[in-house]
């Protein structure tokens, strides 16, 4: 069998030029062997006196990425040529790759990083409805503009490059920093048909052979592998200079983010031109005109919709990154992405809302951890990050006062020998409790194992609190438990011992890993992730029919809840109360306690007791029994 060429394919709607894989090559640059050995010796430093998750990642994966980084110091010292360019770039990825960590990246010269090799195609995977053990993988979406009378969506493909698909996936599987086997398949998948080039190298073949069935026919056909520049360039990494707490604290897979943007440009073109014309507008982000709005104010990130199930009508949120745009403000982001998830709340059914965060690689973690206290009517414990101890660390905290609640339990260190620092929170409790529950019935949580970094930390406390139930597309989270900094908010702070880099070269490195608080206080998130508590395998009717299964098995943990109601309305000093489900409710006026009522189903009015200050809010503690249930607030300010 010979295989068929793919017709000529049409550079993308809204991207920059696409060229072929070969002629992309051809105009690569190269390192100097004074360049590749500053890379070495600044990446030692990084991973040696700044790195967080070193101690853990050698005990979990049985590595030395410091001997490894030695001995390729020692290779180049002796050297009188820089060694072949992508032989070296392969080198200081398998350094990197070994951590099996997601924050932790070498990002290659501005010549590879800033572009993206794709197929014109996305390759996923589901498993047979009644025997889960049966997996598929298929063709899910094409390009615009490229077209094949038998190569479609909905074909299944067996074989790439005369592989069998199900160990080319895993060959892929293993190139990819995933800290556990969930992690590392499904980002092997993913990387499948788009490859950035920030932290991998160009594809080793010029084109693919896919074997796939059709009409119930084997065919082949060969498609040559295309190169582009986004438009606007990848500016994923939230900034470039660390100016704000904000900015400083970061979670976040930037591969999965890059993959993320690069499928919204490829796939749902309609998607970033909307979001283009909002930020042309100014308008992106901002709350609309009419609170009612039924279109996400950023549509690219959030999506929202009422679902119709066996199990009832409930409300569904999806929430693709916590991520701001390029060039965004990430404070302005923060405000703006809660705004407009409290708005979107609002509109939904009130007896139950999906919460869908699959394949968010994070952003922001502030972002993340302050939705939180929308569902529950418990007080949040943001999560603890800790430095590990080293003379840099110590110099580092005392750059930035956000910083130095660190010192002390850093300088301790030198008596204690303590490997880490104290425990603090990058969210403000105070921030992570302002606004309180905003949502009154029950919340399920959908994850999978691209999720990372400030979504792994959103899914954990959605966890630690009680929240809800977490249903999983796979068996645990991507498991990625730190605050990432850019190598170049380590110059700027600490320029003596961080030097700059040639020819766009960069480096993320883990400097404050996370751990967990509630039941699981004290237990790292990084490589342990999020379990699920139930999970589902995608089927062909999901990737097809807007994951209809999916969200009925979601549905269905939903209808197993109580739904709880608690409304609220004031006329003078009489409060109507309607409740449903709770025992008790306790009333406090301008936050003091007033009284407590018990309460059954149904209407009921109470006067209020005279206060010696003007009433400005009222807050009401529902209770089914003796368990806080819900909570409701009125503010009376406005």
């Amino acid at each position: 069998m010979h295989p068929e060429k793919a017709p000529d394919q049409a550079a993308a709607p809204n991207l920059g030029q696409t060229v072929a894989l070969p002629q992309f090559l051809a105009a690569a640059g190269q390192l100097t062997l004074d360049e590749q050995r500053l890379i070495v010796d600044q990446a030692l430093a990084m991973l040696q006196d700044v790195y967080v998750h070193l101690p853990l990642k050698r005990a979990m994966h049985a590595i030395d990425p410091l001997q490894s980084l030695r001995l390729l110091q020692r290779q180049l010292a002796g050297a009188s040529a820089p060694i072949p360019e992508r032989k070296f770039h392969n080198q200081m990825i398998s350094v990197f790759v070994s951590l099996r960590d997601l924050h932790t990246n070498y990002i290659l010269p501005s010549y590879f990083s800033d572009y993206i090799a794709f197929l014109p195609f996305y390759l996923e995977e589901y498993f047979d409805a009644q025997d889960s053990t049966q997996c598929r993988y298929v063709v899910s979406k094409m390009i615009a503009g490229f077209t094949h009378p038998q190569f479609k969506p909905g074909v299944i493909v067996k074989y790439w490059n005369g592989v069998p698909i199900e160990r080319a996936v895993e060959i892929n599987a293993d190139r990819n920093a995933g800290s556990n086997p969930d992690a590392r398949h499904a980002r092997g998948l993913e990387n499948m048909t788009i490859r950035p080039m920030s932290m991998s190298l160009p594809p080793d073949e010029e084109w693919v052979v896919i074997g796939y069935e059709a009409g119930g026919k084997d065919l082949e056909i060969k498609i040559p592998w295309q190169v582009f520049r986004p438009d606007p360039q990848n500016g994923v990494a939230a900034g470039s200079s660390a100016n704000s707490a904000v900015a400083r604290a970061v979670g976040m897979d930037l591969l999965t983010e890059t993959v993320r943007r690069t499928k919204v440009s490829l796939f749902a073109p309609q998607v970033a031109e909307k979001a283009r014309s909002l930020k042309r507008s100014q308008n992106y982000g901002a709350a609309p005109s009419d609170p009612g709005a039924a279109a996400s104010a950023m549509p690219d990130i959030i999506s929202f919709r009422t679902v119709n199930t066996p199990s009832g009508t409930f409300g569904y949120i999806r929430i693709y990154s916590f991520a701001p745009s390029d060039g965004q403000d990430p404070e302005t982001f923060v405000d703006a992405f809660f705004n407009e998830i409290v708005r979107i709340l609002d509109l939904l059914p009130q007896n139950g809302l999906i919460l869908d965060v699959r394949g968010n690689g994070g952003g922001i973690i502030l972002a993340g951890e302050r939705l939180l206290q929308l569902f529950t009517p418990r007080r949040i414990t943001p999560e603890r990050f800790d430095f590990i101890t080293s003379p840099l660390t110590r110099a580092l905290v005392d750059k930035y006062d956000d910083l130095k609640p660190w010192a002390p339990s850093i300088d301790q260190a030198v008596a204690t020998g303590a490997a880490y620092s104290q425990g603090f929170p990058l969210t403000p409790e105070d921030s992570a409790n302002a606004a309180g529950q905003r949502y009154p019935g029950p919340v399920v949580l959908i994850t999978n194992a691209l999720i990372y970094s400030t979504t792994d930390i959103f899914a954990a406390g959605f966890q630690d609190h009680g929240i809800g139930p977490i249903l999983g597309v796979h068996g645990n989270t991507g498991a990625g438990g730190a605050n990432v900094w850019n190598y170049s908010y380590l110059q700027q702070a600490l320029p003596d011992a961080f030097q700059p880099l040639p020819k766009g070269v960069s480096m993320r490195v883990a400097l404050r890993r996370s751990t967990r608080v509630g039941p699981m206080a004290g237990v790292p998130l990084e490589d342990l992730g999020v379990v699920p508590d139930e999970i589902h395998r995608i089927t062909r009717n999901d990737l097809f029919n807007d994951n209809v299964d999916l969200i009925a098995h979601a549905a269905s943990l939903l209808a197993r809840q109580k739904v709880r109601t608690l409304d609220a309305a004031l006329s003078g000093r009489q409060l109507s109360l309607t409740t449903r489900n709770l025992s008790r409710v306790d009333l406090y006026l301008n936050g003091r306690p007033a009284m407590s009522l018990d309460v059954t189903d149904g209407a009921a009015r109470i006067d209020l007791p005279a206060t010696s200050a003007p009433l400005r809010s009222i807050r009401l503690d529902g209770y089914d029994r003796n368990e806080l249930a819900v909570t409701r607030t009125l503010d009376l300010t406005s």
